[in-house]
């Protein structure tokens, strides 16, 4: 029977991205470093951290004294006004920034939707063009033109959007839109494809492509070697921004500050949020290379927000990212890269529902399949049908004191950086076993 907390919850609050009717969840009541913990006392493994957000696990002292210590002292200050912690926290993301000596400048929101949101305005006001290109199978976010950046089925409701945003398909080697059969084959079609949208839509009036530096929420889909080398090279021989999108990817995530770093690409811009404060505090903003940055010395910054760079938020960034670099927290994810593939490899081999296991640094997910040779989803993607066999593996995962959470045929497995290979060798052997429930259920 669900507990008074439950019933209020269900009776009042509306969550996201899902039908109300017949919603059921523990009640969080604490977090304390990988673990959260229910009002019965039950913890669970923060496998998805939370949603791939709480980077350094729940509850880091460093970054609780600092909002306590900044409660005490400023609540709010207008963005206008100048703030010792927005400069101080501006400051360390250009010096993580794939810049180098150029550096960059920060405008700070509260969200990677915000962000995103501001970035393409921007990307319009620099370059007096109106179009802009992103990818299907992407989300950005569900503002105003975030959701019109969007490439899944969550953009439908907010359709028609924002007018001259243009969709591509980027390379996923395991489905293959281009119908290839190497890495080096699906790099190149991708390439060629979107060369071949440019045509038709003309670079010359393109502001910028917007592309996450691993494909998130969306089955973490790592592209081939030289795919975002080719990207960057492509829209710099036609003027246009590359904007990458690091909600996700950001603050340690793929075994690096970022993943433009982890892979060696110069972007125009990079949106941020979720990691950038373990999201202890809501705090999102955009990056941009100071040669771009300049142009507003002497023009307007079209955008704006009341709680751009709020105290609270950049007190918590500010402290957040100095344990990440202090803690060698920004590189750790390379070795939980090794011990995510030691762990979830052998599942494919094991599970005939298992298709595929991917990802990079402390960012990985599971596709799930009925048939491995046809690779026919468990779950049809964008279909409504056959979502209750996924729910089906996350109440095992829960009775077995795990939390992580997918979309349609993909779950996530994202541990927070600050995991002991001891604590995520116990929550993948609780994985397992949920899989094999999963796949006993089916028949």
């Amino acid at each position: 029977m669900p507990t008074p907390i439950q019933e209020k919850h269900a009776r009042f609050v509306l969550s996201p991205w899902v039908a109300q009717g017949g919603l059921a969840a523990p009640v969080i009541v604490r977090g304390e470093g990988c673990s959260i913990y229910d009002d019965e006392g039950k913890a669970y493994y923060d496998l998805g951290s939370g949603l791939i957000a709480v980077n350094l696990g729940h509850g880091h002292p460093k970054v609780v004294k600092a909002i306590q210590e900044q409660a005490a002292r400023l609540g709010y200050a207008a963005p206008s006004l100048f703030n010792k912690e927005r400069a101080e926290l501006a400051e360390e993301l250009s010096a993580i920034s794939p810049w180098g000596a150029e550096g960059c400048r920060t405008f700070f929101t509260t969200a990677g939707a915000e962000a995103n949101d501001d970035a393409l305005r921007l990307a319009q006001h620099l370059t007096g063009r109106r179009k802009v290109l992103s990818a299907y199978r992407s989300f950005h976010g569900s503002t105003g033109a975030a959701i019109t950046l969007t490439g899944e089925d969550r953009r439908w409701g907010g359709e028609p959007g924002v007018p001259g945003v243009v969709k591509f398909f980027a390379p996923y080697p395991y489905r293959s839109p281009f119908y290839a059969s190497t890495p080096e084959e699906e790099s190149a079609r991708a390439i060629e494809h979107l060369e071949r949208v440019l045509v038709h839509e003309d670079p010359k009036r393109v502001a910028a492509i917007f592309i996450e530096g691993v494909v998130g929420s969306n089955g973490v889909i790592v592209y081939p070697d030289g795919y975002l080398t080719a990207l960057r090279a492509l829209t710099e021989r036609h003027g246009i921004l590359l904007v990458m999108d690091e909600v996700m990817t950001g603050f340690g995530r793929t075994g690096a500050a970022f993943a433009s770093t982890r892979y060696g690409i110069v972007p125009d811009m990079m949106t941020f949020a979720k990691g950038v404060t373990s999201a202890y505090v809501p705090l999102g903003g955009l990056m941009m290379r100071e040669r771009l940055a300049k142009t507003f010395d002497t023009r307007a910054l079209p955008s704006g927000h009341t709680y751009s760079g709020h105290p609270m938020g950049v007190a918590a960034g500010l402290a957040t990212v100095r344990a990440y670099r202090e803690e060698g927290l920004f590189e750790r994810g390379r070795e939980i890269e090794g011990w995510l593939q030691e762990g979830l490899r052998p599942l494919v081999d094991k599970y005939e529902i298992v298709g595929e296991v991917r990802g990079v640094g402390a960012f990985f997910a599971v596709e799930f399949v009925k048939n491995k040779a046809s690779k026919e989803p468990l779950v049809e993607w964008h279909g409504a049908g056959g979502l209750g066999v996924m729910k089906n593996l996350y109440g095992e995962l829960r009775k077995r004191g795990v939390y992580t959470f997918g979309k349609f045929n993909c779950t996530m497995v994202a541990p927070p950086l600050t995991t002991s290979k001891a604590e995520l060798d116990k929550a993948l052997v609780a994985l397992d076993e949920s899989i094999g429930a999963l796949q006993a259920s089916l028949g």
